[in-house]
């Protein structure tokens, strides 16, 4: 089964007050942040400095005087304001939400509100168009463009505030900077506050620092998965087994491992954005399409899911012998209660999904001599019924142990991606992006930036386990059958029972002959 297919499920409408679970009051908590050490290395006094002005209780456009032109394209209406329940942000209109993420010499927005509004604004804005208008309304709140002076003690603290929001961005979602057109704007604004703040010019030498080698790192991955491809596309060509998977690593513990690797690698690379990006709509946006489906490394995530599945597939099925298939399925049940153990759910669903494939699943002479209880409780603990209850009970207390673990080990958790995708597709589809007045619904964009958060602090554990480049390059690269020469291998191990196994073996067997 393909990881996306279970988006094909159809969504059941929620109500449309949802509960904003990350909002403007701030509580502690042990798990890491999703901004870092900016978030660690707030003072309570600077915290406090800063959210003194209490945007709740007044319209934007009374907060920020402005000179009220247009912003290409973006409307502004003086009388917007935003909506807030019980201190929470409930929705406002574009504008007025841009307005809330600009800092002045006495206003700086919430943390969690930066992420909510720069993960999802690109529903409704281009990333490069939004910092764009945050710059036109920087400089036109603080008069940067003045033909006189600027005056330095009056712009008071807004040179430190805007450098950290713009250090934030480029630290919550650094892919953003992969546009040239965010790059430039970057250098530009940060180059004008440097020369009214030198003292400010190591900090913002220490944002591009890391955010270039945040990018670098990127690029390094990018190209190494090409690598692999082509590897594995070449490889293809010389199909004819020499080994198996039990031969080249015996230990099921061992890969466990390994599949951890390959899971922690490929999810770090992997864009917060991305999930926003993968469900953005044409009609949203005066844009193109193309421009706003940058899902690359998300995509890579659900091909190599597919590939863990055929591999599963493809090394059982390869065995012309009984008995090496019986041994070849009982190795893969006890790797995937091994995943189980470390928390790695989704190498442990692949797995499943490999052996419930049809070419594996068919062949019950094979099945007659395994013993199939651990099987039977892990696909008990995947069960796909009340909406994969049983993982998701088993999903929280795997995350309640990690809350206070020590180990790196404990840390581990590695959600079942797929799920996760479409729990997050159908936030988005269940609920309206836009109220009926026009404003923007910002309770959407809280569940959002809740579920999307979960999954940043999964994705920073560190791998505790030695790499074994030989296991890592077979998993990665070698062959693995197409869906016609699995039910082929399939047939050719156990010949066809009935009449509809007869027909498909023959028309197999046609279109390989092609």
């Amino acid at each position: 089964m393909s990881c996306l297919q279970i988006l094909i499920y159809h969504a059941k409408r929620t109500s449309s007050r949802s509960q904003p679970a990350i909002g403007l009051k701030q509580t502690p908590k042990s798990r890491p942040s999703i901004f870092g050490t900016l978030a660690k290395d707030k003072s309570p006094a600077h915290q406090d400095s800063r959210r003194s002005i209490g945007p709740q209780m007044m319209s934007l456009c009374h907060m920020f005087r402005s000179s009220g032109d247009g912003y290409d394209g973006l409307t502004v209406d003086e009388n917007d304001a935003l909506i807030f329940q019980d201190g929470n942000l409930l929705a406002g209109s574009l504008d007025a939400l841009i307005r809330h993420l600009v800092p002045t010499a006495e206003y700086y927005p919430d943390r969690t509100y930066t992420f909510a509004f720069l993960l999802s604004s690109r529903l409704y804005a281009r990333p490069h168009e939004l910092l764009k208008e945050v710059c036109k309304l920087c400089k036109s709140q603080q008069h940067l463009e003045d033909g006189e002076k600027v005056n330095k003690e009056k712009l008071g603290k807004f040179g430190p505030n805007i450098i950290q929001l713009l250090g934030e961005w480029t630290e919550m979602l650094p892919y953003d900077f992969r546009d040239e057109r965010m790059m430039k704007q970057l250098k530009e604004i940060t180059q004008k506050i440097v020369t009214i703040y030198p003292e400010l010019r190591k900090e913002v030498g220490m944002i591009m620092h890391d955010l270039i080698t945040k990018l670098s790192s990127l690029q390094k991955y990018e190209e190494a998965l090409q690598k692999i491809n082509a590897e594995a596309t070449q490889r293809l060509k010389h199909i004819v087994p020499t080994t198996d998977i039990v031969q080249m690593c015996p230990s099921p513990l061992d890969l466990a491992q390994q599949l951890t690797h390959i899971e922690l690698e490929r999810l770090t690379n992997i864009g917060p954005e991305e999930f926003v990006q993968a469900f953005a709509k044409e009609n949203e946006l005066q844009t193109s399409y193309d421009d706003m489906k940058k899902t690359s490394n998300l995509e890579a995530y659900v091909q190599w899911f597919n590939r863990l599945s055929y591999l599963v597939a493809t090394e059982i099925c390869m065995h012309l012998k009984k008995k090496h298939r019986v041994r070849t399925i009982e190795y893969f049940v006890d790797v995937a209660k091994e995943c189980f153990n470390i928390g790695n759910f989704n190498s442990l669903m692949a797995i499943i999904a490999g052996m419930n494939m049809s070419p594996v699943a068919r062949l019950k002479k094979t099945w007659s001599k395994v013993n199939t209880q651990k099987f039977e409780i892990l696909e008990h603990q995947m069960d796909p019924s009340n909406n994969f209850s049983s993982y998701r009970s088993t999903l929280k207390a795997a995350l309640w142990r990690c809350e206070g673990a020590v180990e790196e080990r404990e840390k581990i958790v590695i959600p079942f991606f797929s799920l996760l995708v479409k729990d997050i597709y159908f936030l988005n589809e269940g609920c309206a992006n836009r109220l009926p007045n026009g404003h923007i619904n910002f309770e959407k964009f809280w569940q959002l930036a809740k579920q999307i958060t979960e999954f940043i602090t999964w994705k920073q554990v560190e791998c505790p386990f030695e790499r074994q480049s030989h296991v890592l390059n077979y998993v990665l690269t070698n062959p693995v059958f197409s869906e016609n020469s699995l039910s082929l291998a399939s047939f050719e191990c156990e010949p066809p029972e009935n009449s509809y196994e007869k027909e498909r073996y023959k028309n197999v067997k046609s279109e390989m002959e092609l």
